[in-house]
C-alpha cells in the first residue's frame, strides 16, 4: 500500500519535531509548575530518572542510552576488569560522582577500594560513552573539580578513544597509556567490537 505525499509529509514533520524537542534545552521558572513535581515522581516510579543528573542545582533530564551505547559500555567493563584487578582497583558501571545537589552519574569508572556511598566524592577513572548530542565533554570542569585522575572518553561515531589525565594545572591532557592500569588507548580501540 503507498503512503499519501501528505501523510509521508505529516510523519516526517512528526518526527522532526521529535528529534527537536529531545535536542532541546528547557528552563522551568522557580519553583517550578505543580505538574513537574508529578512528572519527576511519574520518572522515579517508573525508573526513567537513572541517568538524570544535577549540574550546579540544574537538573538535566537524560533518557537511557541506545542499545549500541550500552553494549559499548557493556564491552568496556569487561576490557577493563583484568588490568583494573591486577591495579586493585574496582570496576564500576555507573555511579553517582559529586554529591546530591551537584552530581554526575558516568557510564562506568575505576575506584580505590573504600566505603560503600550513593555519593562518591571522586574516582579514579571515569568512563564516558558518547551518545549524539550528550554533554560528557562539559563535564571536563566538574571532574577535575573532584579530581578524578583519568576520564576514557569512547566516541563510536567515530570509533575514537580518549584518554585523559588530569595535569596539576587543574585541567586535562590526553595520554597514550593509563598511568593507573596497564592499558593504552589504542589497544583498547582495537579490541572493542564498535557497531
Amino acid at each position: 500500500m503507498a503512503l499519501g505525499a501528505g501523510l509521508v509529509g505529516a510523519v516526517a514533520a512528526t518526527a522532526a519535531a521529535i528529534r527537536l524537542v529531545i535536542a532541546m534545552r528547557t528552563l522551568l521558572p522557580d519553583p517550578p509548575p505543580a505538574d513537574f513535581e508529578q512528572l519527576l515522581e511519574r520518572r522515579r516510579r517508573w525508573g526513567a530518572d537513572t541517568h538524570d543528573e544535577v549540574w550546579k542545582g540544574v537538573l538535566h533530564m537524560t533518557p537511557a542510552p541506545h542499545l549500541r551505547h550500552g553494549r559499548i559500555q557493556a564491552q568496556l567493563l569487561r576490557l577493563l576488569g583484568p588490568p583494573a584487578d591486577a591495579a586493585g582497583l574496582e570496576i564500576i558501571g555507573e555511579f553517582n560522582l559529586g554529591e546530591p545537589e551537584d552530581y554526575r552519574v558516568p557510564d562506568g569508572g575505576l575506584t580505590r577500594p573504600g566505603p560503600d556511598e550513593l555519593w562518591n566524592a571522586t574516582a579514579a577513572l571515569v568512563v564516558e560513552v558518547l551518545s549524539p548530542g550528550d554533554e560528557s565533554w562539559e563535564k571536563l570542569p566538574f571532574y577535575a573539580e573532584h579530581h578524578v585522575d583519568e576520564l576514557l572518553i569512547v566516541d563510536p561515531a567515530q570509533r575514537a578513544v580518549h584518554w585523559l589525565a588530569f595535569q596539576a594545572q587543574g585541567d586535562y591532557r590526553a595520554i597514550e597509556r593509563s598511568g593507573l592500569i596497564d592499558v593504552a588507548a589504542a589497544e583498547l580501540a582495537a579490541q572493542i567490537d564498535w557497531p
